[in-house]
């Protein structure tokens, strides 16, 4: 077989681009995986779906532009560029800067000018366009051939597409089935829709559920293999090292293995959950014994996906929640009824909120965990409209806001076309600190600008708090938010994981695109 070249990721990536149309994406794709070679599947599908195999390579935004002449023809393989990213990603040491521009020079010398932009983007997710991998999996599906679900559910139990791919397309439905749940290694967690009201969310499961605390925190996966102890995040980064306080408390479980589903948060003497911030810088840091006593995390758990040699995904949750009782102190678990009456609901949830959290979150006492899908089984509730949306474009202030960048351009996601819709503006709810770190932070994720506005690479997500939607002809998607405020950034989120347009829509109870 022919190696496929670069070339050609690069000619399918604009064909994706070019079309709105889900099912053309999808056909597009499809093509180019069936025309992989074994050892190229699973690069493909991680090159097609916007993203390096390799987490790290030390290539930042800036050094990440071609900086030598393209090459006139193509002739880079994709297995020759995921082996200059390997080795690109093994640097490190004195004199590792230099090597690495060396090679990212000889790499780039390599390509040709569409595929110097292509591959720059790739570095940076420049080229990560919102449901992208959503997409990878349906073509996957188209792919291969094999049942919807069998895919779906092997992704999930995976993480990720790409080993998937390689089954699938390399060795059929037999090894996807063997694609199972495996401790230390995360999946994709499940999700909650959203409901405008507790009463709604009842409504719309129907019979008693669960009513649970939605904790102000950053969500935690838990992996116990006797003595080795592993905390992953809900984008299923390996956060271990920076939080000592939670592999503490599960080492005092009394179990050999496990995967426990919950929240890590920072609280304060009373009780009380600290600011967000605390809590995410706390997640974040690489000196996490030196923050441990002064922002102590602590641990809660909602969910319990393995316990010793069970497998307790498919399980009903009363059932899966019953065993989590049975193995996790009242103090460790999240607080939750079980109920019928909304009344009853509706005071547990006026209780949560007093006690500083989110809201709380309904879920069917039948379901079992759908990791990696946001189903309708579990349905989430706020006491305010909120949206995690991406910041696409900031302005600088004027008046006392001079020298800073101040009113961020927020777009919802577009699952139809990979990219994002412009919601509205806003600068409310930013204080002076928040103001210094946004403009070094945009700064940093600047694509290009004009006299007044930077526009962005879309990564950073932020939490917005609006009072209601409203029709719009300024804005592509026909809808704008009403009186739209900044409440936190959302570091724990990539792009990918924002809000849709979808989602903006049903709020607004709004159907169909607006005209």
């Amino acid at each position: 077989m022919v190696p496929m070249l670069l070339a050609e990721l690069v000619a399918t990536s604009a064909a994706v681009a070019a079309t709105r149309s889900r099912l053309a994406k999808v056909a597009a794709l499809a093509e180019t995986l069936t025309r992989a070679a074994p050892d190229e599947v699973e690069i493909v599908t991680s090159y097609l779906s916007g993203s390096l195999r390799q987490r790290r390579t030390g290539v930042g935004w800036r050094s990440a532009r071609a900086t030598v002449a393209p090459a006139e023809k193509p002739s880079l393989t994709v297995t020759e560029v995921d082996a200059a990213f390997a080795g690109l990603a093994e640097l490190s040491g004195p004199g590792s800067q230099t090597a690495r521009k060396a090679r990212l020079d000889d790499l780039m010398g390599r390509a040709t000018a569409d595929e110097q932009r292509w591959l720059a983007g790739l570095i940076t997710g420049e080229t990560r366009q919102g449901a992208l991998d959503g997409i990878m999996v349906d073509a996957l599906i188209r792919a291969s051939g094999l049942p919807a679900a069998d895919i779906r559910r092997a992704v999930m139990l995976a993480g990720a597409t790409g080993p998937v791919a390689v089954a699938a397309l390399t060795e059929g439905a037999d090894a996807v089935a063997r694609i199972g749940l495996v401790v230390g290694r995360p999946v994709r967690p499940m999700l909650a829709a959203s409901a405008k009201t507790v009463a709604e969310a009842l409504d719309g499961l129907g019979g008693e559920v669960a009513v649970e605390a939605k904790l102000d925190g950053i969500r935690i996966q838990v992996h116990r293999d006797g003595d080795d102890i592993r905390v992953f995040t809900r984008s299923l980064d390996d956060v271990t090292d920076r939080l000592p306080d939670v592999v503490e408390a599960v080492s005092a479980l009394p179990a050999n293995r496990l995967i426990l589903d919950g929240e890590a948060l920072a609280l304060s003497a009373d009780g009380r959950p600290r600011p967000f911030q605390e809590t995410a810088a706390r997640s974040m840091s690489n000196d996490a014994e030196a923050l441990r006593g002064r922002t102590p995390m602590t641990s809660y758990f909602f969910d319990l996906l393995a316990l010793d040699d069970e497998e307790l995904l498919d399980l009903p949750g009363s059932e899966r929640v019953a065993r989590l009782a049975e193995l996790v102190p009242d103090t460790a678990r999240v607080g939750r009824i079980v109920t019928d009456d909304v009344a009853v609901a509706e005071r547990f949830t006026a209780a949560v909120l007093a006690s500083g959290h989110e809201g709380v979150v309904v879920k069917a006492l039948d379901a079992p965990y759908e990791a990696g899908r946001r189903g309708s089984s579990w349905i989430k509730v706020k006491p305010v409209h909120t949206l995690d949306l991406v910041v696409l474009a900031v302005e600088w202030g004027s008046g006392r806001r001079r020298g800073w960048l101040s009113n961020i351009h927020l777009g919802a996601r577009d699952p139809a076309t990979g990219g994002f819709v412009m919601l509205g503006k806003t600068f409310k709810g930013m204080t002076d600190a928040m103001l210094t770190w946004q403009t070094e932070r945009f700064l940093a994720l600047e694509d290009h600008r004009d006299d007044w506005t930077v526009y962005l690479r879309p990564e950073q997500v932020v939490e917005i708090a609006f009072d209601g939607l409203q029709r719009s002809t300024r804005y592509p998607g026909g809808l704008a938010l009403r009186f739209a405020r900044v409440l936190r950034y959302r570091d724990d989120k990539d792009a990918a994981e924002a809000d849709t347009i979808e989602t903006v829509r049903r709020i607004a109870g709004v159907a169909e695109p607006l005209p």
